[in-house]
């Protein structure tokens, strides 16, 4: 308890220092240096052209092109459209511009090294004495550096509001056409956007270094090109993947995402199936599909598993983050507002955008190793465990051409699991295990001298090989052996034998109860990641593109140990019991190719198509189907699942003035697959070795243990898909939009969005966003959004079905997922599913503070969700012996049928609420001497709710199972699974060859969908819901501060290694609730009562979990020690 407080004052002291630097960074500003210009001619150049009847704009592009110069001009001036046509041969640039321009009545004038063109009025001898315009608008010329004071070429300078833009040269000077009281807008990628009011004709920048989160131009959001994050009319994060992969402990998305971006939530799953091997992704508290992923702007597939088991996002269908790998990525773009008009089904919470690198002659690789050095390590023994190593390259180059690149990215990873069980408590052999292995160690197999223990023909048999081997169990009582002599029937045998022998018998065997643990804790991967970014262009106004890659993953994770006692395991192969281990294969593809440029003048289009890929399949090992005893094989072909996806996309846009106009189509194909496994992982035999028919008449048949409890088919812990489960499903569907953003006026720009989509399999929805953007003063801006937007039902959700094994209180229950349209699912009016619909709405505003490097920016929403699709919970099969050819006695053949004992579906339940607010504080500033400081502030408060009446069938209500349709766990996992408020504060100091970084996570409460006396009164609280009684009484693990810190050096220009820790301080969630007696409510006469018989929970499972396995805030890995090598060549 006292390191526990000497802890905790620890941590309070590192977040108040962290928080006094980030207010004492307020109070630093960065001023910037003056520079002097320098000119070059360029209006000496001598170029041969010939130019017929092209448009103005068009004739100064190719002018550019040909004398190496920049054209700077208003780009509202009239005469752009105009037609010229000249033919020069080795004529200088002035005389061919006289002849163009003239004509026209446009001056010209060169200024360090560009050339300013300005409508010809009111006339006054200027530079060089050539006539300049005596509008209020005058060339403004300015150098922009870096911190280093270092020139900077290429920053593109924009006048806002107008399409007027230039670039720097190679010593970073730059001139532009402007008046005064405009305002100069200058970014560079990896550097903080600068905006600067023009008071004069000369504006000199000095740009600084963006941290985790970037003010810059971004795709996400908005099809105009020049919007910047501040600017938006939406919400947007833009995440630097540069600084995070070479500072921070986490190495995939997922992780990288979970502790960067408060509104994201991700973690590992533990003993969860094929949960254990992708890791559930949520953004703004909403459902893993309800979040649209793009790269490069390009919708990205789903992965082919659906989340089935108790987790996070049940029921949902994600998108595989982790098959992409993070040194591919230069920034990531998370759209925090609702976007299905703009992009189409699944963008209700948002949009997260990957853009991949573009980096040319550069040669990357990273070293990363790292393992989880923890008190709690190896089943709290301590030391470590969780080994992880990650080798990196990034290589790219030009292809001959101007703008053209190829990028090359190779990721691999080797990571170790972690175990955090706990000690198994409960019985683990009985008497019988024990007589069994003395009679094995002779030669002789007990269980083979039986199939059916009531219906053997040897009796006398196996009671005498039983009494021989019995007395050499030298640690049962006299008692004991005294009845196992008299015993003379197999009844009485089964009542000698039914006592716990876990004590003496792990003696004798000399094992202990550790040897039991289950593996709880991350799953063990390999992988191997590929990926390609390219782009040529063909001629100055067409540009082919591709991009794209494949990942490679193996996994392995495990389910509940099968202990000898239990007829689930088989002692004639596993004397000691076994725990099954699930060994995943996912492979990753996708594609992307497309032609872009220049339409009808200036039109730009964008003709792509995209393919994705994703296939899961499951091989069963060390395990057992123990209908078929000594027969079986241990390891089982357990089938596996696919999905697929092609995009076609064709989106065009243009500027006219301060109006943006952009409209598109779009078409899709979607195919999703379950392929059968081996027989052997699905079926189950009878005693003769037959495939077991199921019928009563032949229960005699059916294998069992001495007990007479019978032995499941299948493969343990992963039946396999049956044929009847195996399906090959595919849909199309066709979209056009159209997307208007007007700068009304320099402060008003109003945006909207129109998108109509139809799906073959559920018909047609129209969607709408309207958003708005005000700019109070020069800094402040206020910003809101309302639209509506929809999910289509996943072909997982619609075709999904499969027997799982699920625990219920440390209780297994085969349980079958039937699909929607099946007929169990019309026999409980059970409607097929149909599309979600939304309705939400933001409003929020942005502030900076220049002279400080302070962007801060606050935003609410809200979601309100109609026809949520989720998994029911679920229904036992029907009791008693129903007549023939009644639905019940139908529903019994079709859980026969599943191999299951209950059913659960996908269905259109409820509809939702969900509100919130995000903050995000960014600010950095240079101290001097080489000395940086960088501070982010963000944080999230999130709430979602149920809303009216479960949309239940008549016949679900008659029968009283309107709370199976949507459970109480159901609703925990929806709305209290992942944290409401989480927030992030993160410092980056730099100085000279050193960088120090410290990020400080909250992870707020989270509730447990388990029910337990959780305030001590002795029993679980109840409520009428639905005229039923449900428990209420869950567990709250509470919010916990996670802390990375870790420190880089710089050994030379290309060499650098960082070593650091995540969860320094060895935080955990809280301990989970261990057995109790309690009275469960139930409802007598129209009220709760609780004058039952006391009953037992055990939310560890007799010890094994100690921590929830349900949920977590943060995973239960502990501390993280980790160091990177990077180099760049």
């Amino acid at each position: 308890m006292k390191k526990t407080i000497v802890k905790q004052r620890l941590l309070l002291r590192i977040m108040k220092i962290t928080l006094f630097q980030f207010v004492l960074a307020l109070v630093f500003s960065s001023v910037a240096t003056a520079n002097d210009m320098r000119g070059q001619k360029k209006l000496d150049t001598k170029i041969s052209v010939s130019l017929n009847d092209l448009s103005l704009d068009l004739a100064l592009n190719k002018l550019e092109k040909l004398a190496n110069v920049k054209f700077s001009y208003n780009s509202r001036m009239t005469q752009l459209n105009q037609k010229v046509s000249i033919n020069a041969n080795n004529e200088t640039l002035s005389s061919v511009l006289t002849r163009i321009l003239k004509p026209l009545k446009i001056n010209y004038t060169e200024v360090s090294n560009q050339i300013v063109l300005q409508k010809e009025t009111n006339q006054k001898v200027g530079i060089n004495g050539v006539v300049l315009s005596m509008i209020d608008e005058n060339p403004v010329k300015g150098k922009v550096v870096n911190e280093k004071g270092e020139p900077l070429s290429g920053v593109t300078v924009l006048v806002k509001g107008t399409q007027t833009g230039t670039s720097t040269d190679v010593d970073g000077s730059y001139t532009i056409s402007a008046k005064t009281g405009d305002v100069l807008q200058f970014s560079y990628i990896g550097l903080e956007t600068k905006s600067v009011t023009v008071t004069g004709d000369t504006v000199n920048v000095t740009l600084i270094a963006s941290g985790e989160v970037l003010h810059d131009v971004v795709i996400v959001g908005s099809r105009n090109p020049a919007r910047t994050v501040t600017e938006s009319a939406v919400p947007i994060d833009v995440i630097n993947m540069k600084d995070i992969a070479s500072q921070g402990p986490q190495v995939n998305l997922n992780q990288i995402m979970n502790m960067v971006a408060p509104s994201f939530t991700s973690n590992t799953q533990t003993v969860a199936d094929g949960t254990d091997h992708i890791d559930p992704a949520q953004l703004r508290g909403l459902g893993p599909d309800q979040v649209l992923v793009l790269v490069n702007g390009k919708r990205r597939h789903t992965s082919s598993l659906v989340n089935i088991n108790g987790t996070p996002g049940r029921g949902s269908v994600g998108t595989d983050l982790n098959a992409l790998p993070a040194f591919a990525i230069e920034k990531i773009e998370v759209l925090r507002d609702g976007a299905s008009a703009q992009y189409g089904s699944d963008a209700i919470a948002g949009v997260i955008n990957i853009n991949a690198k573009k980096n040319t002659n550069k040669f990357d690789i990273a070293l990363f190793a790292g393992s989880n050095f923890s008190k709690n390590a190896n089943d709290h023994t301590g030391g470590n465990d969780g080994n992880n190593y990650q080798l990196d390259m990034n290589y790219g180059t030009g292809l001959g051409k101007e703008k053209s690149f190829i990028n090359l990215t190779g990721s691999f990873q080797l990571r170790d699991a972690t175990s955090r069980a706990g000690e198994e408590t409960n019985t683990i052999f009985n008497a019988y295990n024990a007589v069994e292995q003395r009679a094995a160690g002779a030669g002789v197999n007990i269980n083979s001298l039986f199939g059916n223990i009531t219906n053997t023909p040897n009796t006398t048999e196996i009671l005498s090989a039983i009494k021989t081997y019995a007395p050499q169990v030298s640690y049962f009582t006299a008692a004991q052996q005294t009845a196992i002599s008299n015993a003379n029937t197999v009844g009485a045998m089964q009542t000698a034998l039914n006592f716990d022998a876990t004590a003496g018998e792990l003696a004798y065997r000399n094992l202990v109860r550790k040897d039991f643990n289950m593996n709880v804790g991350q799953s063990s991967l390999q992988s191997a990641q590929f990926f390609l970014n390219a782009a040529y262009p063909i001629t100055d106004k067409l540009e082919v593109y591709t991009f794209g890659g494949t990942s490679y993953r193996t996994g392995e994770s495990a389910g509940f140990y099968r202990k000898p006692n239990q007829a689930r395991s088989y002692t004639g192969l596993y004397p000691n019991g076994f725990l099954p281990e699930i060994h995943s294969t996912i492979n990753d593809l996708s594609v992307a190719a497309g032609l872009r440029g220049k339409l009808f003048g200036n039109w730009d289009f964008d003709l792509s198509n995209t393919f994705g890929k994703n296939t899961f399949d499951y091989n069963i090992e060390n395990t057992v189907n123990a209908s078929l005893r000594e027969n079986s094989p241990t390891k089982f072909d357990a089938g596996g699942l696919g999905f697929s996806q092609n995009t076609t996309n064709f989106d065009v846009t243009k500027k006219f003035g301060t109006l943006n106009v952009a409209f598109g189509a779009e078409y899709r194909h979607e195919n999703y697959k379950i392929n059968a496994g081996e027989p052997y992982s699905y079926n189950k035999y009878d005693i003769n070795g037959n495939v077991a028919s199921g019928l009563p008449s032949e229960n005699n048949l059916l294998v069992t243990d001495f007990f007479g409890a019978g032995r499941p088919g299948g493969s343990q812990v992963f039946p396999g898909y049956k044929p009847v489960n195996a399906i090959d499903k595919g849909r199309n569907s066709v979209a056009v939009y159209g997307d208007l953003e007007y700068d009304v006026t320099d402060k008003w720009l109003v945006n909207g969005a129109i998108r109509y989509e139809n799906y073959s399999d559920f018909g047609n929805t129209t969607t709408y966003k309207l958003a708005s953007r005000y700019k109070i003063t020069e800094n402040i801006n206020l910003r809101g959004a309302v639209s509506t937007g929809f999910r289509a039902p996943s072909l997982h959700q619609i075709y999904f079905n499969s027997t799982s094994t699920q625990f219920v209180g440390g209780v297994p229950f085969e349980v079958g997922t039937f699909n929607n349209d099946s007929q169990a699912a019309q026999l409980l009016g059970i409607p097929k599913l149909k599309q979600e619909e939304s309705q939400s709405g933001s409003i929020g505003f942005t502030a900076k503070i220049p002279a400080a490097n302070i962007t801060f920016t606050a935003d609410a929403y809200y979601v309100k969700i109609k026809d949520r699709v989720v998994l029911t919970d679920q229904f036992s099969r029907p009791g008693g012996t129903p007549a023939p050819g009644t639905p019940n006695d139908i529903l019994n053949g079709l859980f026969d049928q599943a191999g299951a004992t209950a059913a659960t579906f996908f269905a259109n339940a409820i509809d939702t609420e969900s509100k919130g607010i995000d903050v995000v504080i960014s600010n950095k500033v240079n101290l001097g001497e080489g000395l940086t400081l960088k501070n982010d502030l963000s944080g999230t408060i999130s709430n979602t709710k149920r809303v009216g009446d479960i949309h239940a069938s008549p016949i679900l209500e008659a029968a009283g199972q309107v709370n199976r349709y949507y459970s109480e766990s159901s609703r925990i996992y929806l709305e209290e699974a992942v944290p409401r408020v989480k927030a992030n504060l993160t410092n980056t100091l730099t100085y000279k060859k050193f960088d120090f970084f410290l990020r400080n996570v909250y992870f707020g409460q989270v509730t447990d969908p388990n029910t337990a006396d959780v305030n001590g009164d002795g029993r679980v609280e109840g409520a009428i819901i639905n005229n039923q009684v449900v428990e209420i009484e869950h567990p709250v693990w509470g919010g916990k501060v996670i802390t990375d810190l870790s420190v880089g050096f710089n050994i030379t220009k290309a060499a650098k290694i960082v070593i650091g820790a995540n969860n320094i301080f060895d935080i955990y969630p809280d301990t989970n609730t261990t057995k109790q007696t309690v009275i469960r409510p139930r409802l007598v006469s129209g009220a709760i009562d609780y004058t039952a018989a006391p009953s037992t929970i055990d939310l560890t499972n007799n010890g094994q979990f100690i921590y929830s396995r349900n949920v977590s805030q943060f995973g239960q890995n502990g501390r993280f020690v980790f160091a990177r090598l990077s180099y760049k060549f």
